[in-house]
C-alpha cells in the first residue's frame, strides 16, 4: 500500500475533496486525523473512516486549530508524516466578484478563509517536522482559476487572487525547507462537485460550458475522487523526489477554449 504507516492531518477532511481523500489515505494504508467546521460533518466523517481516522471539529482560520489536530494525530497514531490543506471556499456571497464589484469584505473574507488558513496550517506542519527532523509532505489546494481564468461565468477576482498566491507561497516555503527534506506541492482542480460548486452545478448554461472546458470523460464536472490518485501520490514516498510543483488536475480546463 501507498501510504502504509502515515500519519496524515486533513484540514477540511470532513466533505468533499478532503473526505475523499481521507478514505483514499486510509485505503491505501494511512491513519488520519480530519478538521472540519461543524460537528455534524465531523460525525458523519468519522464513521466513514471506519476506525482508521478521527474527526476534530475547527475553524482552520483559527491559529490553534492545525496544531490542536497535529498534536492529536501525533498522540492517537504515534507520529505525523504529511499535512493536505483542503479547506477553503468562495466568498462571492460577502462580496467577491468582479474588480468593479468587489467589496472590502469580500475581498478580506475570501483571503481570510483561502490563504490565511493555508499559512496557519503549514506554519504548524513545518515546526513540528522541524522539531521531529523527520521530514514530511505538505500539500495545498489551489485552484485552476490561480492561473487560468474564465471570465464570463467565473469572474471571482479575490479568489482567483489567493489561489495565486497559493502557488507562490508554496514554491516559496518548498526552497526554503527543502533541505529539511519538508516537500510541499500544490494540486490545482477545476470545476468540482462540491458544496461550493452548487451555484455552478445548477446553471444550465455553465454546465453546457463545462462541458467544452472540460472536455476529458465526455465532458463533465469533476469529481472529488478525481483528486485522489494525485494526493495519495504527493502524500506518499513516492514523490520523495518532487517539491515546490503544481499538478492541476482539470479535465483538459487548461488546455481548452471552452463554447458559449
Amino acid at each position: 500500500m501507498w501510504l502504509a504507516s502515515k500519519k496524515i492531518v486533513i484540514i477540511g477532511g470532513t466533505t468533499g475533496i478532503g473526505l475523499s481523500a481521507a478514505l483514499a489515505f486510509v485505503r491505501e494504508g494511512a491513519n488520519v486525523v480530519v478538521v472540519g467546521r461543524n460537528a455534524e460533518s465531523c460525525a458523519s466523517a468519522e464513521q466513514h473512516l471506519n476506525g482508521k481516522g478521527l474527526a476534530m471539529s475547527g475553524d482552520a482560520s483559527n491559529p490553534q486549530t492545525a496544531p490542536k489536530a497535529i498534536a492529536l494525530c501525533q498522540q492517537i497514531f504515534g507520529g505525523f508524516d504529511g499535512l493536505y490543506h483542503v479547506a477553503g471556499g468562495s466568498g462571492r456571497r460577502f462580496g467577491d466578484g468582479p474588480l468593479h464589484e468587489l467589496t472590502l469584505e469580500g475581498w478580506n473574507y475570501t483571503a481570510n478563509l483561502n490563504l490565511t488558513s493555508l499559512m496557519l496550517s503549514n506554519q504548524a506542519a513545518v515546526r513540528v517536522f522541524r522539531e521531529q527532523k523527520s521530514g514530511g509532505a505538505i500539500l495545498n489546494m489551489g485552484s485552476v482559476l490561480g492561473s487560468r481564468p474564465s471570465p464570463t461565468y467565473f469572474a471571482t477576482h479575490a479568489y482567483a487572487a489567493v489561489k495565486s498566491a497559493v502557488i507562490g507561497f508554496t514554491k516559496s516555503v518548498a526552497a526554503y525547507y527543502a533541505s529539511d527534506n519538508i516537500r510541499v506541492n500544490v494540486l490545482a482542480p477545476a470545476l468540482v462537485e462540491t458544496p461550493m460548486a452548487q451555484r455552478a452545478a445548477h446553471d444550465d448554461a455553465i454546465m453546457a460550458f463545462t462541458r467544452t472546458k472540460q472536455p476529458l470523460d465526455g465532458g463533465r464536472i469533476g469529481q472529488p475522487n478525481d483528486l485522489d490518485g494525485a494526493a495519495v501520490y504527493f502524500m506518499s514516498d513516492y514523490s520523495a523526489f518532487a517539491t515546490g510543483q503544481v499538478l492541476t488536475v482539470d479535465g483538459g480546463w487548461s488546455v481548452s477554449e471552452g463554447q458559449f
